[in-house]
């Protein structure tokens, strides 16, 4: 007889609609501190892990996602200098193609890795909460995986996002969004100054900071979301 499927994920929800099955677990073999390159289980290339040096944890952990072309290496450095002060274990995936598989094709392998990246992390160190976070077309992605696993992570970072667009929703993750006036990349009037007011109507708790500058995250930017999560 086949158990029926738990009340939280409905049967057809899989990798295919962004839902991630890394969670919490008794830490067996503890990882190494420092910065190290954690091979793709599918053979892809490298993600980036960053431990804070003499830090016992436990560890807010958060996932990185750079934008459009970038690298594991932006992913990771959007907040590596603050890593240490504020005990932030950090993953920095590179995306399978030039950006998250939502925007060319829907979720799939990136959804994959990100989920075996936690998966080992969730292992190796002791956590105090999940977060994901990105920048760009990264951003979008952190919202819209972020929104679909709300039941793992608890809060979503998105450093001048495009959408959020989530095939399911769970849980209620608060959400920080900031993004400059005069991006011409993504411009704020149609990106976050319409998402931010949709994500407040739907119950979300939103952080949002807008700054003079453009399509990138200031130092006090990356400073204030840091503060938020630690709050």
């Amino acid at each position: 007889m086949t158990e029926p499927a738990p009340p939280h994920r409905q049967p057809e929800e899989g990798h295919r609609h962004g839902r991630l099955t890394a969670r919490p677990a008794a830490v067996t073999a503890p990882g190494p501190a420092g910065l190290t390159s954690v091979p793709d289980p599918e053979g892809g290339p490298s993600a980036l892990r960053y431990v804070p040096a003499g830090a016992t944890g436990p560890y807010r952990l958060v996932v990185l996602l750079h934008g459009a072309g970038g690298s594991a290496q932006q992913g990771l450095d959007l907040l590596l200098p603050l890593a240490d002060a504020h005990r932030l274990l950090l993953l920095a995936p590179p995306a399978a193609t030039s950006t998250w598989d939502l925007i060319a094709q829907g979720f799939g392998p990136d959804v994959r890795r990100i989920d075996a990246l936690l998966g080992a992390a969730l292992t190796e160190y002791p956590t105090a909460g999940v977060t994901l976070g990105g920048f760009s077309d990264g951003a979008s992605y952190a919202l819209s995986l972020g929104l679909t696993n709300g039941d793992l992570v608890d809060a979503v970072v998105a450093f001048s996002p495009g959408f959020a667009a989530p095939l399911v929703t769970h849980g209620r993750p608060r959400v920080f969004v900031s993004h400059g006036t005069d991006d011409r990349v993504l411009p704020v009037d149609v990106c976050s100054r319409r998402l931010v007011p949709r994500l407040h109507t739907l119950g979300y708790a939103v952080e949002y900071a807008e700054f003079p500058g453009g399509h990138e995250v200031p130092a006090e930017i990356r400073q204030r979301a840091v503060d938020w999560l630690a709050g």
